[in-house]
């Protein structure tokens, strides 16, 4: 029976390989629907090019902004010359982002359709929000809303204004990163016995956990697991405080990030809010 499998009409029988060929030589490129069809095949060549090139400026942006971020937890000092040339620093590399980095993929996509795009960028969106807005709490106790910061991302380029697409849903999940550089920084400021400042960061983060929960969007997961994230920094943040608060006066403050280290936080409990 093996014998027969490998018999003479198995033999002549061409390969998909050499079909393919004989189709290819057959092709009559001046036919319009092949003309259409290689026009289609050059369309979604250059679309794939230019993903990709935003994906490699959306990564840029995205390792930049995490040194920034890296740079501004170290304003956590108590020498104020050093802090004030820190966020300086900071502000330069953010206006440097707007105007370089972003402005680049603005005019990759000047003329097409940025919602087809938006993907290749959104990490990196994101990543610069969580920086921007830890830059503003830290210089002001506050930052700008949505449509504030969208106002920046309009560029001209040859007398014409190009606006780069700035969806509302990359602001709220770069301000919910923001929440976990908020907790680094509380326990940091316990680390240096900076506890009055924790008190006021603890606040911040519950006002803003307290408007994730006011947010019905069921068909974002990512919406939801960065909620149950802030939820998890909250928890963290309140037990500094109440250490603080209920324990200060017994526990030297350079001692008490040890007892919170060694302490198990549970952020299974309901405060009460429907999710």
């Amino acid at each position: 029976m093996s014998r027969n499998r490998g018999g003479k009409h198995g033999r002549n029988k061409p390969t998909v390989g050499e079909k393919g060929r004989q189709v290819v030589e057959s092709i009559d490129e001046n036919n319009p629907v092949i003309k259409m069809f290689l026009a289609f095949r050059q369309e979604l060549d250059d679309k794939h090019d230019r993903f990709e090139k935003i994906v490699k400026h959306s990564r840029d942006i995205t390792i930049e902004n995490k040194r920034i971020i890296f740079l501004l937890h170290s304003t956590n000092t108590d020498v104020e010359s050093k802090k004030q040339v820190v966020l300086e620093e900071a502000n330069t590399r953010l206006k440097q982002i707007f105007e370089k980095n972003f402005r680049a993929v603005a005019l990759l996509l000047k003329g097409f359709d940025s919602y087809q795009y938006q993907k290749a960028y959104t990490s990196g969106l994101q990543e610069f929000i969580e920086a921007l807005v830890f830059y503003q709490y830290l210089t002001s106790g506050s930052f700008e809303k949505w449509d504030n910061i969208n106002k920046s991302f309009q560029y001209m380029d040859n007398g014409d204004s190009i606006s780069l697409l700035f969806p509302q849903i990359d602001y709220i999940l770069g301000i919910a990163d923001f929440t976990g550089e908020l907790m680094r920084r509380c326990i940091n400021d316990l680390g240096v016995g900076n506890t009055n400042d924790c008190f006021k960061t603890c606040n911040m983060v519950k006002h803003i956990y307290s408007g994730f929960l006011g947010i019905i969007n069921p068909g974002n997961k990512e919406l939801g697991r960065k909620t149950y994230v802030i939820k998890q920094s909250l928890a963290k943040m309140e037990l500094v405080c109440y250490n603080i608060q209920i324990r200060g006066s017994e526990i030297p403050k350079h001692m008490l990030l040890n007892v919170i280290e060694s302490t198990d936080v549970n952020t299974e409990d309901d405060e009460g809010y429907y999710h």
